[in-house]
């Protein structure tokens, strides 16, 4: 799946609460700290690592892409 993120970057634990593979903040942060979130092929375990456009994330059979929104 892709996710459009606005601005610059997206943090690591908003990305997984908005994307829907966690349900809240906190969720989302005990999964990084668990070590089962994998960023750009390498576990993250920066709760708020800054995510750009072009960033992978994977988490279980799930892969996200960052990317820029489409112009409309």
């Amino acid at each position: 799946m892709n996710f459009e993120v606005r601005g610059d970057h997206v943090t690591l634990d908003h990305l997984l609460k908005l994307s829907g593979l966690a349900p809240s903040g906190g969720a989302a942060k005990m999964l990084v700290a668990q070590g089962v979130v994998q960023v750009d092929g390498q576990v993250e375990l920066r709760k708020t690592a800054k995510l750009r456009p072009g960033a992978v994330v994977v988490l279980g059979d799930t892969r996200i892409t960052v990317v820029t929104p489409a112009a409309g």
